[in-house]
């Protein structure tokens, strides 16, 4: 299987956001454009699989701007790092004003996916031909973000496992919370 450059896959998915797509306060709902994120995603990493591909895991999905509808929202997506049968996916997102022609970067977002065949199994992925600093550090920075992301959930299912009320009730100090429950009764 020959290695594929990160241009080969690269993709943009432009959208006009249209009043359908607002939410109560009148900007773009996020669930659209998280809806378009994963469909920028697919795309850009069934490309470089020459697979279906199907996401696993959403990394550091932030809004950092609204997005108001009669905007333009681009997804540019690019395959950061490559495992045996995994992808992960950067989006960055920006929107445009038709009007202004002021452009916004709203967020950055990380899909990992993973490539299938027709029965549904896992396929091994071309490698990635990293061919310059920016591309190597992506996915590097991939490997640490993964690394840090397992320390992460093992860390929390030991510490819900080693939960003991008594011993935590110091963490809900200062918190918003109220108990309807005493001490004693634990």
């Amino acid at each position: 299987m020959n290695a594929r450059n990160v241009a080969f896959s690269r993709t943009r998915l432009t959208e006009l956001m249209v009043p359908s797509f607002a939410n109560f306060g009148g900007k773009v709902h996020g669930g659209v454009i998280l809806s378009l994120m994963d469909k920028v995603a697919y795309a850009c990493a069934s490309k470089h699989a020459g697979a279906y591909c199907v996401t696993v895991t959403v990394d550091g999905v932030e809004f950092l701007q609204p997005v108001e509808v009669g905007d333009l929202l681009h997804l540019d997506a690019t395959v950061h790092y490559v495992g045996n049968t995994s992808l992960v996916v950067g989006i960055k997102v920006t929107t445009e004003n038709i009007k202004t022609n002021e452009v916004k970067h709203t967020n950055n977002s990380f899909f990992t996916m993973v490539a299938k065949n027709d029965e549904g199994n896992p396929v091994q992925v071309p490698e990635l031909e990293l061919s310059t600093h920016e591309e190597m550090r992506h996915f590097v920075t991939a490997i640490r973000r993964s690394k840090m992301r397992k320390e992460s959930q093992a860390k929390l299912k030991q510490d819900y496992d080693a939960f003991i009320p008594k011993e935590d009730f110091t963490l809900l100090e200062n918190q918003r919370c109220s108990l309807t429950f005493s001490k004693s009764d634990m």
